[in-house]
């Protein structure tokens, strides 16, 4: 008996493997699946601006980075006690000016770098809805907790959203001719803007990502639908009913697994998992024999691990 629909899925012909650089950007799920990828001790660099929600804070600061636009003291605004831009998370928010700019423009510095080297840039799209700062007429990426009354809030189009999808890429090309690039549309919920509205939005990123497909040469996953299709119920969800639980994310990141790495790499990943596993051991006695042999063990795992791929880096510690 068959309990479930699911969605047919290949292999992608261009697969991530050790070798890979990875670039992700987005929102917040394009974090989980980072987390797995960093997890696995994967190359790559992720959210450098921290999260972005919508298209147009994404292309904005993959425009910036290409072009290396630095950050100027205009660029950021103080409010709450803390320096902030309207361009990126508050992750990036500082007391000091002088920081946060440094900071924002070390953000460019190494997008652009890594947007240069990538073999592979995922980028995860959350909302089409945007609010705009009034006074500037810019929409911006992130509100930082200023008041509405200096917002209108917008629904982008199908043609909008594509539109800026078509920069984006334009963009990356321009940096990266051989970039494979990777869209999918996030399956936490964004029900602060409505039920139906949070389906609108997701719709037209849908719709505009698809729009895309059919113009460039550019991959879909879809983590929306293995979500709303596959795992479709709320057990799924971590408590605020919003967000996918530790088991939601774990089946969508072996679907990704299932498209998108090489499985010439799987006894490698399972040798890194053992790894990971060992140092999250919490010893009874951390001084005791037993336990320093199994340090020794794991330490000798690692050095196995490293000498195939040097770059993975380990934190442990022998006493």
């Amino acid at each position: 008996m068959n309990l479930l629909t699911t969605i047919p899925l290949s292999k992608s012909k261009n697969p991530i493997d050790y070798t890979s650089q990875l670039l992700l950007l987005g929102s917040c799920f394009s974090e989980n699946i980072g987390a797995k990828l960093e997890y696995y001790k994967f190359q790559g660099l992720q959210n450098p601006f921290g999260i972005l929600f919508h298209p147009l804070a994404i292309e904005k600061l993959i425009q910036k980075s290409v072009n290396q636009e630095l950050f100027i003291e205009e660029d950021v605004f103080h409010e709450n006690e803390q320096w902030h831009s309207f361009d990126a998370h508050s992750c990036m928010s500082s007391p000091s000016k002088e920081k946060i700019i440094i900071d924002l423009n070390e953000a460019l510095r190494s997008t652009a770098v890594q947007a240069k080297k990538a073999s592979h840039i995922i980028i995860t799209l959350g909302t089409a809805w945007v609010y705009r700062n009034t006074s500037s007429n810019e929409v911006v990426a992130n509100c930082h907790k200023v008041p509405q009354s200096n917002f209108t809030k917008e629904l982008l189009s199908v043609d909008e959203v594509a539109e800026s999808l078509k920069r984006t890429i334009t963009l990356v090309q321009s940096a990266n001719a051989s970039a494979k690039i990777i869209f999918t549309v996030s399956p936490v919920r964004h029900l602060k803007n409505g039920f139906v509205e949070n389906q609108l939005s997701k719709s037209h990123l849908i719709s505009a990502i698809h729009k895309v497909l059919e113009e460039n040469k550019i991959s879909y996953f879809p983590s929306y639908e293995l979500m709303m299709d596959e795992l479709r119920d709320y057990r799924f969800y971590a408590k605020d009913m919003i967000h996918p639980n530790e088991v939601a994310i774990d089946y969508i990141w072996e679907k990704f697994v299932e498209v998108w790495i090489d499985n010439a790499i799987s006894e490698t990943m399972k040798k890194v998992g053992e790894v990971q596993r060992g140092l999250q051991h919490r010893a009874f006695n951390s001084e005791g024999e037993a336990h320093q042999k199994f340090l020794t063990s794991l330490a000798q795992k690692i050095a196995y691990i490293k000498k195939d791929y040097p770059f993975m880096d380990f934190n442990i510690s022998i006493a």
